[in-house]
C-alpha cells in the first residue's frame, strides 16, 4: 500500500502542475497572474517543494542512470502495449495522460527504492552527515 500512495502523490503533483484539462497549475497561474500574483507564487513554491522532495530522494536512491533504465523500462512496455494493438497514440490527451503516468512512475519507484532494497538485503541507506 505504501508504494501505492507514493505513487498516487506523485501523479497528483505531475497532473496539478500540468495536464490537457484546464485544471492544472500552469494554466490557472497564466490566467490568474496578474491579479493574484502572490497566490501564483505560493502554489508555485508548495509544487516546488512538492518536486524537491521527490527527485532528491529518487535521485539519492536510484540516481539518474536508474531514473533512465525505470523510464526506458515503462516506455518500453508503452510500445509493447502500443505494438500489440492494445493503445492507440493517436490522441495527444492520451499521450500526456501516459507521460505523466510513466513519470509518476519513475518518482514513485524512485522514492520507494531504499525501502525495497532495505527488504531485499536487510541494509539500511545512511545520509551522508558533514561532521
Amino acid at each position: 500500500m505504501g508504494f501505492v500512495l507514493r505513487w498516487i502523490f506523485a501523479f497528483i503533483l505531475l497532473s496539478a502542475t500540468y495536464n490537457p484539462t484546464a485544471w492544472n497549475f500552469v494554466r490557472w497561474a497564466e490566467a490568474n497572474s496578474e491579479e493574484s500574483l502572490s497566490l501564483v507564487v505560493l502554489g508555485g513554491l508548495v509544487l516546488l517543494i512538492g518536486y524537491i522532495i521527490y527527485l532528491r530522494a529518487t535521485l539519492r536512491s536510484i540516481g539518474i542512470f536508474g531514473m533512465i533504465l525505470v523510464l526506458a523500462t515503462v516506455s518500453t512496455v508503452i510500445w509493447v502495449l502500443f505494438d500489440q494493438g492494445l493503445i492507440s497514440l493517436d490522441n495527444p490527451t492520451v499521450n500526456t495522460w501516459i507521460a505523466i503516468f510513466a513519470l509518476s512512475l519513475v518518482l514513485a519507484i524512485g522514492l520507494s527504492w531504499s525501502i525495497v532494497r532495505r527488504r531485499l538485503t536487510g541494509q539500511t541507506d545512511v545520509d551522508d552527515i558533514d561532521e
